[in-house]
């Protein structure tokens, strides 16, 4: 590619084709009305081998159980440390979660978020050896940003934690948090010692996990636009993408196949928290989406 070329780590062929059509005809569409969501874990930054927020929860496990060994003796920590994989499916993914947010229990919002900078500020990916930070997909970075050349509105629908997402969502993508729709945490509104109010995490979630129905569901409760683009690359995304193009107006479904050993992971993207009728490709190919090799489509996986 030369320099100034759109989506330069894009290589030639159908998908790149499809995403300079896409961005052609919405120039048709009312600036108000051209809105992009993309899921995160696998659409624009590594998943594997485990999620990014699991990890982060992880080290904090670590730390408290140096501090005091009686944490890791809870069933869902010691199944964890243990990397006991059966009796982590055996106790599910939503107990291992709640588990998990227990250990932010009381914690402000402020404070949560300087947890998740600075572990994103030190954390290094298990397999790939590169800073967790730079796991972003540079080829995602560059549609972000042609988007926004067009005066689109980006945001993020997630099924992870909405609050460590919002830590990392300005300076990974340019997203401001409140354009950031994930799994919600309740807080607790009360004062501190001075009598001023303050919010503290509790365990409790709101609303259940953001996948499936669910994340066209709080779009329109959070954010109130539609999109004419979604991305996502898994079942749990079916409905975000289903909905974006059921309309007369130019919309994209975009779906990422991690197709690429070499260089990522190759495996079929999965709903954490639902069953599948069918695999994600499979509703893709039928739908008429645009799919996304990432071994054939994408020149450059990560940012150099």
């Amino acid at each position: 590619m030369t320099a100034g070329t759109p989506l330069p780590s894009w290589r030639p062929g159908a998908t790149r084709d499809a995403l300079l059509g896409f961005l052609d005809a919405a120039r048709s569409v009312p600036r108000a009305d051209r809105v992009a969501y993309f899921d995160n874990d696998g659409t624009l930054w590594c998943e594997r081998p485990a999620y990014v927020q699991l990890e982060f929860f992880l080290s904090a496990l670590r730390r408290r159980v140096a501090d005091d060994p009686s944490i890791g003796e809870r069933d869902e920590f010691a199944a964890l440390l243990s990397g006991d994989q059966d009796r982590v499916g055996e106790l599910g993914l939503a107990r291992i979660a709640l588990a998990l947010a227990g250990l932010f229990e009381g914690f402000t919002p402020e404070a949560f978020t300087a947890e998740v900078r600075t572990f994103m500020a030190t954390a290094t990916h298990a397999t790939l050896g590169r800073p967790m930070s730079a796991t972003v997909y540079q080829p995602m970075l560059e549609l972000i940003g042609e988007l926004r050349r067009q005066d689109f509105t980006v945001g993020i629908v997630t099924g992870g934690g909405t609050e460590f997402v919002r830590a990392v969502s300005e300076d990974l993508y340019g997203v401001p948090s409140e354009l950031v729709v994930g799994t919600l945490i309740a807080y607790d509104f009360g004062r501190d010692g001075s009598g001023r109010p303050e919010l503290r995490r509790t365990g409790r979630v709101l609303g259940g996990a953001n996948e499936g129905p669910v994340k066209v569901a709080n779009i329109q409760t959070q954010l109130g636009r539609r999109p004419i683009l979604a991305a996502g690359n898994s079942g749990g995304d079916r409905e975000m993408l289903e909905w974006a193009v059921a309309t007369d107006r130019p919309a994209l479904a975009l779906l990422v196949d991690h197709d690429d050993a070499e260089r990522e992971f190759a495996y079929a993207g999965k709903a954490a928290t639902l069953t599948e009728a069918e695999p994600i490709t499979e509703t893709a190919t039928r739908a008429g989406w645009t799919v996304v090799s990432m071994a054939g489509d994408w020149e450059t996986v990560f940012p150099r």
